[in-house]
């Protein structure tokens, strides 16, 4: 039996490293799971700084794209179905097409979830809709990904300072206009924008979480962006080895 190639082996122990990655976001469920008063407590003052900054109700933009026929459906579909495959399928991407942007890549996603992390910890926030005022579109609508009670389900539903739902999607925009060259490149920044609007409108997360979030990713890509990442050569030169492995198959199969 002939052993696959070592950049195969590679791709699957990178895909075992995300998923411990995820395992460890998950922790955050478990270790807050005793702090619901104060990630109400804590929900109350962020809503009160919002107030104090300026920025615009959450609640009166989720009750305007109520009155849009189909709009919140659409919304709960795209929050619980992209956000985690669209980034294992960027991340993919990057490892076999663009293996140094992928290095980079891997260990400035890593930071923001590790910061995540400590923030859902030390922070744990009630999210806009277990607020007065505000909908559960999920629970409305009848497609919640979280479970029937704050302490059910395999979520943290009180990680929403900050979200990662809009720190990974601003960063998986940074990564594919850097990895890419054509010129309408930069219409992948409309995805962080978009998840911004649904996670808005789903009431899943104030606009501090996202704003947060941001502002922990630029510096983040920015170091990792300068930063020189060693590229195991079996990853570099997967993209060359893959249609050889697909050649050879197809040659044996004749």
């Amino acid at each position: 039996m002939t052993r696959p190639p070592g950049g195969i082996w590679r791709v699957v122990r990178e895909i075992a490293l995300l998923a411990v990655l995820f395992g460890v976001y998950n922790l955050g469920r478990f270790l807050s799971a005793e702090h619901t008063g104060s990630a109400y407590k804590h929900a109350d003052e962020l809503i009160r700084w919002e107030n104090w900054l300026g920025l615009p109700s959450e609640a009166a933009v989720q009750q305007q794209a109520l009155r849009v026929h189909g709009l919140a459906d659409l919304a709960n579909v795209f929050y619980a179905s992209v956000h985690f495959p669209l980034t294992a399928l960027v991340l993919l991407w990057l490892m076999i097409r663009r293996p140094v942007e992928y290095g980079k890549a891997r260990w400035a996603l890593a930071s923001l979830t590790g910061l995540a992390l400590i923030g859902h910890m030390f922070f744990p926030l009630a999210p806009p809709r277990m607020m007065p005022g505000w909908v559960d579109t999920g629970v409305l609508l009848g497609q919640s990904v979280y479970g029937a009670s704050t302490d059910s389900g395999v979520a943290n539903q009180f990680a929403a300072m900050p979200s990662l739902h809009v720190g990974w999607a601003f960063m998986v925009a940074v990564f594919l206009i850097r990895a890419t060259r054509s010129r309408w490149r930069w219409l992948w920044m409309a995805h962080p924008l978009l998840t911004f609007t649904v996670v808005v409108v789903t009431a899943n997360h104030y606009w501090l979480d996202g704003l947060v979030a941001i502002t922990l990713a630029l510096p983040l890509l920015l170091l990792f962006d300068a930063r020189r990442v060693r590229i195991p050569a079996d990853v570099s030169q997967l993209d060359q080895r893959l249609p050889a492995v697909a050649s050879s198959s197809s040659a044996r199969t004749r």
